[in-house]
């Protein structure tokens, strides 16, 4: 399998994905209940996993692309929803996190994508530059 190498941008999401969720639950434990700071970790954690869990399908599909399978992404893809759809209906229906903090927490991965793109492009003087 050839190796693609991960994009500097995409590295550093990964890395900051894990900061902020570190951050967000530091600035919410003293103000927010414990149920809310669950939730944004229980979030935090699963939009994390399912971000890694995207990217490390997305490399093999693409390998299996070179050699000429396509219909395995839509596979992949709905067994991650699937299991994604598990994981939150336990969660909501047993009534283990506050769903506010939990939302919060799914949003981490998206919170962290676009400030790191806007940081990215705001240091770039063109779009030239960014590719």
């Amino acid at each position: 399998m050839n190796h693609i190498e991960k994009d500097p941008i995409q590295k550093k999401i990964e890395t900051s994905n894990w900061i902020v969720l570190g951050v967000f639950l530091v600035l919410s434990l003293p103000f927010m209940p414990a149920r809310f700071c669950f939730g944004l970790l229980l979030g935090g954690l699963i939009s994390i996993v399912n971000f890694h869990w995207l990217d490390r399908d997305l490399r093999s599909v693409f390998h299996l692309l070179a050699e000429g399978s396509r219909s395995s992404i839509f596979f992949k893809y709905f067994i991650r929803f699937v299991v994604t759809a598990v994981v939150l209906y336990f969660i909501i229906s047993e009534d283990i996190a506050d769903v506010v903090g939990l939302l919060v927490g799914l949003s981490l991965v998206m919170i962290n994508i676009v400030f790191t793109v806007v940081m990215a492009y705001s240091k770039k003087n063109s779009v030239e530059e960014v590719s």
